[in-house]
């Protein structure tokens, strides 16, 4: 459909961007906090910690005034739970509860609406060495209390709301003593949302809330019928696991199959098909970064790759990214790549909003997306990223396309609006809009610099998607 004539943007179309707390908030232990999973797990050799980040805790009234001079409609963050909560499960606290009220004020004063994602990564620390987190059933009821005091203290003014953020990569990436563990905390976590979204419909006037997966189109690695049921497969195993039962109620059959007949399937209890019934979504929310390929292996294959692997440098990869029996991650000769080895794959995006649209039918809101490299900071407090530019463009054109494909799509919200710290490469992978002045283990100033992304991006916002151009 290349000939087609492009629909403009909806009127009220959200632009705007993203970031997580524990990324870019810093004060890791002001104000009463409790520390979280993220802040005391190990970080990888040769780049920082989270305990300062971006010091968004301090600069948000200057990082907000740069947000609203790019015109943002919107502002997609997350709210520390060990924040609200410092053990998890124990007394609020007001300092943390005064915080994200003045965040939300501060963006309501530019009419940025605040669009709230209630967990990125960042469980409080107190309950994973308490009951092993998401391992045990009563993280179900402590995750939908501390979602009730969000509703109860911010809903007035926050309607757009967020539950787990990409629950799927938290399942494939995280380490479980075993597959049927590992499928038991992601069911406790579905009970966890689906609990969050019917409180959001009972305390939120006019709420909506969504999940926030990070999705993408499977593509088969050759034509073989054999390729085309591994991607079939995984994308079950990849996406429909989580979206379906967000949407539906209930597991995809085929992969609730194989979790059944290898003894991984998780328990039900009383209540809980119900709770899953019960809990619907308003809207989908999700974040891409480029499309999937995979090749049909078999279980004796994938054994074999796997030892082969065991000891190199690819060890981990190999064996995250092979499903025995089902599909092993290939990479695809049609998809470029970053300058750090991320897919870019913007016909890809077009081909994930198709599919999420005509499956479950619901409006769709990209709360990631986004092009995390080195920038460098030349003399005159320049950055010239026409790397990141080029990267938004092609994916910003894949969204017009989406639409006049018929896809009902809210807004857009990249990651990030301002540098952050990458959860895997420190701040040296950089996303912004917005360039912090540090390095690594050097704080430096924490300066707010424009990008020249920055004043492309405040163009394309002010044309509603209309001018595209440098």
């Amino acid at each position: 459909m290349e000939h087609l004539k492009l629909k403009p943007f909806p009127k009220d179309f959200l632009w705007g961007a993203s970031t997580s707390a524990y990324q870019v908030e810093g004060a890791y232990d002001e104000d009463g906090k409790g520390l979280s999973t993220q802040e005391t797990a190990p970080i990888p050799e040769g780049t920082t910690d989270f305990k300062v980040a971006s010091d968004h805790y301090h600069h948000y009234k200057e990082d907000v005034a740069l947000m609203a001079e790019m015109g943002f409609k919107e502002y997609r963050f997350s709210i520390a739970w060990p924040r609200i909560i410092p053990d998890g499960d124990g007394k609020v606290n007001p300092k943390g509860i005064e915080f994200y009220n003045n965040l939300i004020d501060e963006l309501l004063k530019y009419n940025i609406t605040p669009v709230v994602t209630l967990y990125h990564f960042d469980l409080p620390l107190a309950l994973q060495e308490k009951y092993g987190g998401w391992a045990s059933r009563q993280c179900i009821a402590d995750y939908e209390r501390y979602t009730r005091v969000c509703f109860e203290n911010f809903g007035d003014r926050v309607k757009h709301w967020l539950t787990i953020n990409e629950q799927n990569m938290m399942v494939i990436f995280f380490p479980y003593p075993s597959e049927k563990d590992k499928y038991q905390a992601n069911h406790h976590m579905l009970l966890a949302q689906a609990r969050a979204m019917i409180a959001c419909h009972e305390l939120v006037k006019d709420g909506k809330i969504a999940p926030a997966p990070n999705i993408t189109c499977i593509y088969p690695a050759t034509s073989s019928p054999e390729d085309t049921l591994a991607a079939m497969d995984y994308d079950q195993l990849r996406n429909r696991m989580y979206l379906d039962t967000a949407v539906f109620g209930k597991y995809p059959e085929a992969f609730m199959e194989y979790l059944t007949q290898r003894g991984w399937a998780p328990t039900f209890e009383e209540g809980d098909a119900e709770t899953l019934a019960n809990g619907k979504p308003d809207f989908i929310a999700f974040n891409y970064y480029g499309g999937g390929t995979v090749k049909y292996i078999s279980e004796e294959e994938a054994k074999v790759a796997i030892e082969k692997a065991k000891g190199s440098q690819a060890e981990f990869m190999i064996g995250l990214m092979t499903e025995p029996g089902i599909a092993q991650n290939v990479q695809n000769p049609n998809q470029k790549q970053t300058s750090l080895g991320m897919g870019i794959d913007p016909v890809g995006l077009r081909v994930t909003l198709r599919q999420l649209w005509e499956r479950y039918h619901l409006p769709l809101l990209i709360t990631e997306n986004g092009c995390g490299v080195p920038d460098k900071l030349e003399e005159g407090d320049k950055i010239h990223d026409d790397y990141r530019i080029d990267y938004l463009r092609q994916h910003i054109k894949a969204c017009q396309e989406a639409i006049t494909d018929g896809v009902d799509l809210m807004g857009y919200s990249p990651w990030s609006a301002i540098d952050l710290i990458s959860t895997h490469q420190g701040c040296t992978k950089r996303y912004g809009f917005i360039y912090v002045n540090r390095d690594e283990f050097d704080l430096k100033d924490l300066r707010r610099i424009r990008k020249d992304s920055f004043f492309w991006y405040k163009k394309v916002i002010a044309s509603n998607g209309a001018d595209l151009e440098d």
